[in-house]
Parts: structure tokens; C-alpha cells; sequence
């Protein structure tokens, strides 16, 4: 990619874009305080007001947004605009309890494209390229997401959704899409979709994958890229800050996601504490928004585990691959665990699939782990038992704590055609008191 195909903001000094982000908070700060009475709210309280705002390490003494803050404003208690001028609703993927509900004006929308544009431009694409687009459409914002921003491009889009695997295999082959976007789990289904009808997938048209809306290890990137013969590259965002299209990587660096700071401002925090940690240093991402109008969120807590980095293909600073979620952390007999240290462990062993749940159940008084993976086609149940038992034993030596591995047939574990369910709760609930 050339430096002329840029945008501006992209070849931008770092301190040209720390003087753009200080002017764009401080319109951001001051809108949310005046048209969201749960800012102005919190912000009183903390003894703040948006004229405290003088540089941008100020913004440590803002309070949190947590996603328990939008579920409380329900449903449009955090929109700084009139409701009639909200164009569009979407709402996070989350399975409990009220959705958290986010609002975009027409503006908002614009915008959305046009990171998204920016993201398929730094992940390989180019217009006129063909994008089949396998995310979810609806209230989930990865679909529509993706989708305006591939047309922003001025590529081709595809829009398949999630599901009808088979399907999918056959618009692939015929129509020949130089792009593909899904969750990386789903894309793993689609691989072996292939590879049952016959067809070797790293035949196909397709160049390049984005791959998002779920965490995934650098083994994953390899395991794709290798069966599909395609450039894997992450995109991150998330509803409650736009949707995709927060931080995209770059397909000529592939070491992790530029955050597109011009719009949105990252600080990684303490995940007890709250205290902001230095560049570098692992800690829950937090997002304040700078030119959202529907729906500024200031400080607003991700649960996402991850490091800033210096850019590189990008002025702006990277996030390292996420390592898990604060509420995806299994506590172990006094040891923290992630679905993504088994993942990775996992992919390491030739003899089992890339397809895994962590069962959690109760053995008296004490939780227990296991996991529930599938031997690869073609593997002897014998070998895979072996298997099992060097992948017990690099856990135990890697993480530290002592599972359980259970062997099961190639497609006994669910696949998902959107975020893939790593962990089942099967521990007894305590019973209701009163």
C-alpha cells in the first residue's frame, strides 16, 4: 500500500494526533455531560466537569461507564441526542439480562463506515474486491457493520450471514470473493464444510480473512491460514463503543490491531484498582469515544485482557492480542485460566481439532475443570487418548493446574455461526434464600 492511498490522519505525526485526540475529548466529555443525565450525574459526584479537561492524561480522573451503566439506562437513557434523530438501535450479543442498547445518528453511521472502510483497506482489500460477508446481521452490529464499510470501499459484498454452512461452500466456489469476514470459530466450520464436499479449500478465490467478535490466539491464525491459504487479520471493536472497526491489523505487519485513535481513545486500567497502567503492561482495555454523537461513552470498560503497544505499520498505538475476558477467567483452585491458554495448547497437538469446550463442574466442595475436545478426522481413538494426555500434562505444566481431558468424535461439539461458547457452567446453582 502506498502512502498516497492513506488518509492523512494515518501518516500523522504522534503529536499531531495527541493534539486532534485532546480537542476532540474535550467536545466529547462536554456533550455527554450536558445531554446525559447519568453523566452529568457521576461526573458531579466525582467532583469533575468537562473545563478540568486540559490535557489528556486528565481523563484519569473521570469515573468508569461499565456495561451495567447502559443496562441500567435502559433503553435509551445514555443517548445524548433526541431519540427521534437516532437513526438506527443495535444491541450487544450478551444472553442475560437486558441488552445494553446503542443508538447512531446519521452522522454516527457515517462515521462507522468509514472506520470500517479504513479497516478492509489496512487488512488487504481494495475496491472492487468481492467481500463474503459471514457475520450476523441484525442487532448484532457485526453484519450491518461490515457491511457498510466494505461498500464504502467500494468493494462487493456478500451478505450471507451466519448459517446455511453448506451453502456458504457453494457461493464461495461460484462467486469467487476475494474476502471473507466471520468470527475465526465459524471459519474453522467452513474449512471442514470444505473439506466434506470434497473441495480443498485452500482452492478457493479467497486472499484474505477479517476475523473478529471473538478472542483468538496466533496458534488459530496459523491453523487458518494454513487450510485456507488466505492472510488471517483480527478486527476488534464492540457495540458499546460503535461495533467493528475500533482497531483493525494491518496485513502487512499482522502483529496486532492499530487502534483508529482519531476516534476513539484507549487506556488499559487495573482490572481491580481502576489505576491506569503505562503502555506495555497487561490490564482491561477501556474506550472513551471522541466524535460519537447518539451515544458518547467516556471510560467505558471493555473486560477485554490486553497491552498497548507502540505503533507500527500505523502512528496509531496497537493492542496486543487479547487474552481473555475478565468475566471468561476461570478460577481454578486459586488459579486464574483462560479458554485462550487452552486454545493455544491445543493447537500445538497435531492429534486433536481446534474445537473445544471448558466444562466446569462441582466435586464436592471444590470446582473441576474439563475439557471437551475432538479428535481430528482420520485419528485413531487410541491416538487421541494419548493425545489427550500430553495435552493434561502441558496445561498442568504451562498453567499450572490440574484438568480433566475428554476425547470426543469429530462434530460432537456445537458449532457456532456467531461467538463460539467456550465455557459450560455446570455447577450447581445455590439455592434462592427467602
Amino acid at each position: 500500500m502506498t502512502t498516497a492511498s492513506l488518509e492523512p490522519i494515518e501518516t500523522a505525526t504522534v503529536d499531531e494526533l495527541r493534539a486532534l485526540q485532546l480537542g476532540r475529548l474535550r467536545w466529547s466529555v462536554r456533550h455527554a455531560y450536558e445531554n446525559v443525565p447519568h453523566y452529568r450525574r457521576v461526573l458531579d459526584a466525582a467532583g469533575v466537569h468537562p473545563d478540568d479537561i486540559r490535557e489528556l492524561s486528565d481523563l484519569s480522573a473521570l469515573p468508569f461507564t461499565t456495561k451495567d451503566d447502559l443496562r441500567a439506562n435502559y433503553p435509551f437513557g445514555m443517548f445524548a441526542v433526541p431519540r427521534e434523530t437516532v437513526v438506527r438501535v443495535h444491541a450487544s450479543s450478551g444472553t442475560t439480562g437486558r441488552p445494553a442498547v446503542v443508538g447512531y445518528t446519521r452522522d454516527d453511521l457515517d462515521l462507522w463506515a468509514a472506520v470500517v472502510a479504513r479497516s478492509i483497506r489496512a487488512a488487504g482489500g481494495r475496491p472492487g474486491d468481492l467481500l463474503h460477508n459471514a457475520y450476523g446481521y441484525g442487532l448484532f452490529t457485526g453484519g450491518l457493520g461490515l457491511h457498510a464499510g466494505a461498500e464504502r470501499l467500494g468493494c462487493t459484498v456478500v451478505p450471507v450471514s451466519g448459517g446455511m454452512t453448506e451453502r456458504q461452500v457453494l457461493l464461495i466456489r461460484d462467486l469467487r470473493p476475494d474476502i471473507i469476514s466471520a468470527t475465526p470459530s465459524y471459519t474453522l466450520a467452513l474449512i471442514e464444510e470444505m473439506e466434506r464436499q470434497g473441495v480443498d479449500p485452500r482452492s478457493t478465490s479467497l486472499r484474505v480473512g477479517i476475523f473478529g467478535a471473538e478472542p483468538w490466539t496466533d496458534e488459530m491464525r496459523r491453523e487458518i491460514e494454513e487450510r485456507l491459504g488466505i492472510d488471517a487479520v483480527d478486527i476488534y471493536g464492540l457495540s458499546e463503543v460503535i461495533g467493528p472497526g475500533v482497531a483493525q491489523e494491518c496485513v502487512e505487519t499482522k502483529d496486532g490491531p492499530h487502534v483508529w485513535e482519531d476516534h476513539f481513545y484507549p487506556e488499559v486500567v487495573d482490572p481491580v484498582t481502576g489505576a491506569v497502567l503505562p503502555d506495555g503492561e497487561e490490564g482491561e482495555l477501556v474506550f472513551t469515544s471522541l466524535t460519537k454523537q447518539a451515544m458518547p461513552v467516556i471510560r467505558y470498560r471493555t473486560r477485554d485482557l490486553t497491552r498497548l503497544l507502540p505503533g507500527t505499520a500505523r502512528p496509531m498505538r496497537r493492542m496486543a492480542r487479547i487474552t481473555g475476558r475478565t468475566d471468561d477467567m476461570i478460577i481454578l483452585r486459586g488459579v486464574n485460566l483462560f479458554p485462550t491458554q487452552i486454545e493455544e495448547l491445543l493447537l500445538a497437538t497435531a492429534e486433536l481439532a481446534p474445537h473445544f469446550q471448558c466444562v466446569l463442574t462441582r466435586e464436592g466442595p471444590l470446582d473441576a475443570l474439563t475439557v471437551r475436545v475432538e479428535r481430528r478426522e482420520g485419528v485413531l481413538a487410541r491416538t487421541a487418548v494419548s493425545a489427550a494426555g500430553r495435552l493434561r500434562a502441558s496445561i498442568k505444566n504451562s498453567v499450572g493446574v490440574t484438568v480433566a481431558v475428554e476425547v470426543v468424535s469429530p462434530g460432537e461439539i456445537e458449532r457456532s455461526t456467531g461467538k463460539v461458547r467456550r465455557i459450560v457452567d455446570e455447577r450447581p446453582r445455590p439455592a434462592a434464600s427467602g
